[in-house]
Formats: structure tokens, C-alpha cells, sequence
């Protein structure tokens, strides 16, 4: 069992039978009173976002998560729920890297931002709590072709030396001004952060 101490980020536990990713943990001590610890915490199974304050002799099982590697293989939107209440429930396409007949899909809800970085055949860690795969950790840094770059204008001051180009995946991001069009770029997935031109 984890204490209240324990939570630090990264660091996954079990509440009301599901795992969750510990975000941030701030300690906190109000007068007299005993040490509470404010968290954030994201739910792996379903991707949202709770905040939660523990306080002192709270305890929590560590939830016990496997990675296997494996391969993204395309996105199909899901037409019916589009239509029928107007979300989109676009499925993500998986299968494991060293069996390719083991496949499986998750939503856009359950892999959060992730799904901005996601090209064909890029390679990832899926995550596995009690048997069943819920959710999948991206590389920190990848590298994407720059499909859509306007024209650095080097007076334009305004924007700070940058501009907004189009990625292979559709997201778009600032850049200094010299990318172009047909470039690789390496990017931070945590920030979403350009990083550096690949040569």
C-alpha cells in the first residue's frame, strides 16, 4: 500500500477499482493541522482529469501496469455516434509489435492529446492493467514532416521570429521561421514544443 507520501508523479494507483497516473502532487499544511497533499490525477482507463486532496493516513493500492510495445495502425471515425449525438468518437487502431494479430483500438478520449502525433507505424509503449490494454504513452520526442509552411518573412515582428505550419498528422505548431515545407522536425510531445530541425 502507498501513503500519502508515496504520491509523486508518475506514480500509478487504484481508486474505486481504476487506475490512475498521478500528475502533480503539492504538499500542503494549513496552521495546525496535519499535511495534505493536493493532487491531479489522470483516470488511464478514460482520460480525464480529477484533482483529488489526500490527507495524512490516507493509503492507496499501486496499481500494477505492464507495457508491451506496439504499432499504430490507422484511425476510423465512428460514423453512428457522430450522427446520433453529434461527438466524435474516432477509434485508434493498435497492434503489438512482435504480433501484429493482436490488435486492439482505443478512443480519442482515452488517448488524450496523443492522438495530434499519431502517423502510421509509429512505434509506442500501450499500457496493461488486470489483462486488457487501456491507454498508450507516446515517445517524449518524434519526428513528423512538415506538409503545410508559409513563407518566413523576416520583418514580420509581430511573430517573434516564428510561424504556424501544418504536421502529416493535421496538428499545427510554431517554428522559426526557416522551416519549410518537406521538412522533418523533432517535437516535444509533453509541451507540444517544436525542438529541431532534422537534417
Amino acid at each position: 500500500m502507498l501513503s500519502h507520501t508515496d504520491l509523486k508523479k508518475g506514480v500509478m494507483i487504484i481508486i474505486n477499482n481504476q487506475p490512475y497516473e498521478v500528475l502533480e502532487a503539492t504538499p500542503q499544511r494549513y496552521a495546525q493541522r496535519k499535511l495534505m497533499i493536493q493532487t491531479k490525477l489522470k483516470n488511464l482507463v478514460t482520460g480525464n482529469v480529477i484533482s483529488q486532496t489526500v490527507h495524512q493516513g490516507e493509503n492507496f493500492e499501486e496499481a500494477e501496469i505492464s507495457k508491451i510495445r506496439t504499432k499504430f495502425l490507422y484511425t476510423h471515425p465512428d460514423r453512428k455516434s457522430s450522427i446520433s449525438n453529434g461527438a466524435s468518437k474516432d477509434r485508434f487502431f493498435f497492434c503489438e509489435e512482435q504480433n501484429p494479430a493482436n490488435r486492439f483500438d482505443l478512443t480519442k478520449e482515452q488517448i488524450g492529446e496523443a492522438f495530434k502525433y499519431l502517423k502510421p507505424n509509429t512505434i509506442l509503449d500501450a499500457l496493461v492493467f488486470q489483462g486488457k490494454v487501456i491507454n498508450v504513452l507516446l515517445p517524449i520526442k518524434i519526428q513528423l514532416k512538415v506538409t503545410e509552411a508559409p513563407p518566413g518573412v523576416k520583418g514580420d515582428r509581430a511573430q517573434a521570429g516564428t510561424k504556424t505550419v501544418t504536421l502529416e498528422t493535421g496538428v499545427q505548431i510554431n517554428v522559426p521561421l526557416f522551416v519549410e515545407q518537406d521538412d522533418i522536425i523533432e517535437l516535444n510531445t509533453e509541451t507540444g514544443e517544436y525542438m529541431r530541425r532534422v537534417e
